[in-house]
């Protein structure tokens, strides 16, 4: 099975290349500059602007792909609505050429998208009504409309806050953050008022592989099985690292400004992920400690 990953240079697609790889699969991974990934037997990298249908149309000619997943977006919400048209063309443009392309052939398309689609009033199940709250959001909900639109089969992928190992050359995620500032002995602050169900990568992983094994179609939701603050999270990372808890202050978002609005309770319920693709998510403190190991 020939596996297309975008966005393979981003810490997502990074970790589902090299999962997908040791699972026995041919992956083919698209990225934005130059390869960071490790050279292997079966993984093949191409550097390309997913903006240029041309590039597109030539890649999937010469790979003629059984599966695609589409992790690239732009996904800062801040920079989505300041730069909206960019936006648009790269997290749902993209996306219409990639199901343009894939159509050909035709593949198994993933799509991951993100609980930023609803509003607040979370966990959120598969089949709530979407109320995005900032650009980021409804751009991401306008590609999920294009892969639902399509004749191909299709699965959207949820995840929330995706944190793990760190890799080279990646920037790490919110746990390496912490575990960065508390062992520089250096104060933090981190908000208590917003609730998430952080998404351990390699978990998010093996959902998806899951999923394209046994070609499974619709919505999923695979997102961790704790409910946490970010201030949860550092404690949490202080506590399993051995670091001191006392330097992390406990602040609510107005302490941070933002141009956009984010949800105080959102995350994902994942019991459709469990019933059906046998969904076992490590929790928070567990998939911490294998971060760092």
């Amino acid at each position: 099975m020939k596996i297309l990953i975008t966005g393979a240079n981003g810490f997502t697609g990074m970790h589902l290349c090299l999962t997908l790889i040791n699972k026995g699969f041919e992956v083919y991974a698209l990225g934005r500059g130059e390869r960071r990934l490790p050279i292997m037997e079966r993984l093949n990298y191409y550097s390309i602007e997913l903006t240029s249908v041309r590039s597109l149309l030539k890649i999937f000619e010469h790979v003629a792909p059984d599966v695609v997943i589409h992790t690239a977006a732009m996904s800062k919400p801040d920079i989505c609505d300041r730069h909206r048209k960019e936006c648009l063309l790269n997290n749902v443009e993209v996306t219409r050429y990639l199901l343009e392309a894939s159509r050909h052939f035709p593949v198994h398309f993933i799509h991951l998208s993100t609980d930023f689609i609803f509003g607040d009033g979370g966990p959120h199940h598969e089949d709530d009504i979407p109320s995005p709250l900032n650009f980021y959001g409804e751009s991401k909900l306008q590609a999920e409309k294009l892969v639902l639109q399509t004749e191909l089969t299709t699965t959207i992928v949820r995840p929330v806050f995706i944190y793990g190992p760190a890799l080279h050359q990646i920037r790490p995620s919110f746990i390496q953050w912490v575990q960065e500032k508390l062992s520089k002995n250096e104060k933090i602050k981190v908000v208590t008022d917003q609730q998430r169900t952080p998404t351990y990568v390699y978990d998010l992983c093996e959902g998806i592989a899951t999923i394209l094994i046994f070609k499974k179609a619709g919505i999923y939701h695979i997102a961790g099985k704790d409910i946490l603050s970010p201030y949860d999270m550092a404690i949490t990372v202080a506590k399993v690292l051995d670091l001191d808890a006392h330097l992390i202050e406990p602040v609510t978002s107005e302490t941070f400004p933002e141009p956009v609005i984010r949800a105080k309770r959102s995350g994902l319920r994942i019991d459709k992920a469990i019933r059906e693709l046998n969904y076992a998510p490590h929790s928070f403190e567990e998939a911490v400690r294998l971060s760092f190991k």
